[in-house]
């Protein structure tokens, strides 16, 4: 390893002493875990190596973070995603577990969560399914569809209203809610023409002219469409390029799908996930609204690449007082022929 090339790095990101060697000492633990398994830093010696930290208590948001940034250093994103994705989400499962009690009752909470516990940090993805899945499905059927969906819906993601001041703001100074959407989205694309121009990642993903071309396509992408009071919401492809690029319908799913919690399981079959799991990411977007609007709102699940859909579709019911008066408040055919 280069190790004063990696350690000029951490030190242009402003890292103490302190946080710099102990990035180096595990980097280099990670290398010497692959060439004594001979293989090379992929994906799949990451989850191994990962497994190894768990085993020896070493599993810390600090060395996973390190180890994300030796894969920067190295240039090797596959690297830097899979060791990503260990903290990406990581708070999910265990705010589940506080949530469910709080709603429903430490009981309630030990029921769905016997012989499962809590998932350590740096859970590979494939393990991931396993300690998610069982508990959604257990709590469905002990509180019910209607008060599963809405515990998922406040989402399981840590998204502190603070994040989401400045859209506030935003908001605030734009004519209506439809300068509001279109500003937003002109700042989606610039976001995204900015990281291919600069070669870096969007989050874990390489943006190319197809990708581009994609986004540019659909009004629905991240920014949202309003159709009176409904704002239509589609995701991103989590790996955009690869999905474009995929034949198989199974697969262009899995490339499509954003939860670290569930993603795997589109690829292997093994696990099928509760419908009301998806409310989750419904309310990673209504979260955002919620503090953009001041005020609750609701949203609905359309389309789910986890249920078998060709895309993840939200519609986030908007208050009366965010749309345009002369707008007349239309609910549309679609959402009226919706299930939940």
């Amino acid at each position: 390893m280069d190790k004063e090339g990696f350690r000029t790095m951490l030190r242009e990101r402003k890292l103490n002493e302190e946080t710099i060697q102990a990035s180096i000492e595990v980097a280099g633990k990670f290398e010497e875990f692959c060439e004594a398994k001979k293989k090379s830093a992929s994906t799949e010696t990451a989850w191994q190596f990962s497994s190894r930290l768990i085993e020896e208590g070493r599993n810390t948001q600090e060395n996973y973070f390190a180890l994300a940034r030796y894969g920067r250093f190295m240039k090797n994103n596959d690297l830097f995603v899979a060791f990503l994705e260990m903290l990406d989400g990581a708070e999910a499962q265990p705010r589940l577990y506080d949530l469910v009690a709080k709603a429903f009752g430490e009981a309630v909470r030990d029921e769905v969560f016997t012989g499962i516990g809590i998932a350590p940090l740096g859970l590979s993805a494939p393990e991931k399914p396993y300690y998610m899945q069982p508990v959604v499905e257990r709590l469905e059927g002990k509180v019910g569809d209607e008060k599963c969906r809405r515990l998922l819906s406040g989402c399981l993601r840590d998204l502190p209203a603070r994040y989401f001041l400045g859209e506030r703001r935003k908001f605030r100074k734009a004519r209506d809610i439809d300068e509001y959407i279109s500003k937003r989205r002109r700042g989606f694309m610039q976001e995204l023409e900015k990281c291919q121009a600069e070669g870096r990642l969007f989050f874990a993903q390489e943006i190319n002219d197809d990708v581009l071309a994609l986004v540019e396509s659909d009004p629905e992408i991240e920014s949202g469409r309003r159709a009176g009071n409904m704002l239509y919401i589609s995701k991103i492809p989590y790996m955009a390029r690869r999905y474009l690029a995929e034949s198989d319908p199974e697969m262009k799913r899995y490339y499509y799908c954003h939860c670290p919690w569930a993603r795997e399981a589109i690829r292997t079959g093994d696990v099928r996930f509760a419908k009301t799991f998806c409310y989750c990411s419904a309310g990673f977007y209504k979260k955002p609204w919620e503090v953009i609007l001041d005020q609750p709102v609701e949203v609905d699940v359309l389309e789910s690449v986890l249920q078998g859909g060709s895309r993840c579709r939200f519609a986030i019911h908007l208050p009366a007082d965010a749309v345009p008066v002369n707008d007349g408040l239309p609910i549309s055919r679609e959402m009226k022929n919706s299930k939940r």
